[in-house]
């Protein structure tokens, strides 16, 4: 079983208020201080079944207009979602399964890209708007009980677990490969930046704060026993984690690499160097 990175955003990056700031408050942080930001879903080759986890965005999204109050900006197209998942070497009729992290267009915006693909979600948030009119959705009620520390899962096949970590959106999931003794947590956002984890802090984005919380809480508890290749979406350290198979030690956190140097684009029409 192989996981591979699918990323068409880079040299992005996000303020501490908004990833660190959902329950102190954005106000209590440094809207200086900026990580690293960018764009990747993942791909599961599992030998006779192509899956992917999320769809990223749809086709033709422009890049954010971003300035100095941005609170998060997804960085430069490396290429579209379907160009970078068509440069992995694969066809949009080989996949057989969707596993969706939750609704939101970044996540689900190529879903009607694979025709022959079942689009697992949870049966929580089937009904959203970015899912009408989706003959092949698969809403999950999580009937293979607990996965260790977390209450819900869905067993997908050997060594892929679907897992319910509400919060975010109220059916916000994640996704546990298991291999070779490493536990890689394939997540939409959870956290937005690996340092969030580290801090065990949470983003402002959120549909209920306490359950965002108790996954977070359960995340970094599950984190702490076993070892975990942590798989993000919105921070390049997740790729990064993935090539070097990286094991997250919480008690340890790698040094920051802070967002480079960024230029964007002010109402005028000027240009203005961030640093």
């Amino acid at each position: 079983m192989t996981i591979k990175a699918i990323r068409f955003r880079d040299n992005g990056f996000a303020a501490q208020p908004f990833v660190f700031g959902g329950e102190e408050g954005p106000d209590k942080f440094d809207p200086s201080v900026r990580y690293r930001s960018g764009l990747t879903n993942y791909l599961i080759d599992t030998g006779d079944e192509v899956i992917l986890v999320d769809t990223g965005l749809p086709a033709g999204t422009p890049e954010e207009v971003q300035d100095e109050t941005t609170p998060i900006y997804t960085g430069h197209d490396i290429a579209g979602y379907m160009e970078a998942f068509r440069a992995l070497g694969y066809a949009p009729e080989q996949v057989t399964k969707i596993l969706l992290t939750h609704k939101h267009a970044d996540h689900s915006g190529e879903l009607r890209s694979f025709p022959n693909a079942k689009i697992y979600v949870n049966e929580e948030e089937a009904d959203a708007d970015e899912l009408k009119n989706l003959p092949n959705l698969v809403p999950v009620s999580f009937t293979d009980g607990p996965y260790y520390n977390f209450p819900a899962c869905q067993k997908i096949r050997d060594g892929i677990y679907y897992i319910k970590a509400k919060g975010h959106t109220r059916g916000n999931s994640i996704v546990v490969v298991e291999e070779d003794g490493l536990f890689y947590m394939l997540h939409g956002d959870i956290t937005y930046t690996d340092e969030a984890l580290y801090a065990n802090k949470l983003s402002v984005v959120f549909e209920n704060l306490p359950a965002a919380r108790e996954t977070l809480d359960r995340v970094r508890d599950f984190i702490a026993r076993h070892p975990t290749v942590y798989l993000s979406t919105h921070t390049p350290l997740g790729p990064e984690n993935l090539e070097t198979k990286t094991v997250i030690d919480l008690a340890n956190p790698p040094k920051t690499i802070p967002a480079g140097e960024v230029v964007f684009k002010t109402a005028t029409g000027k240009y203005v160097c961030s640093i």
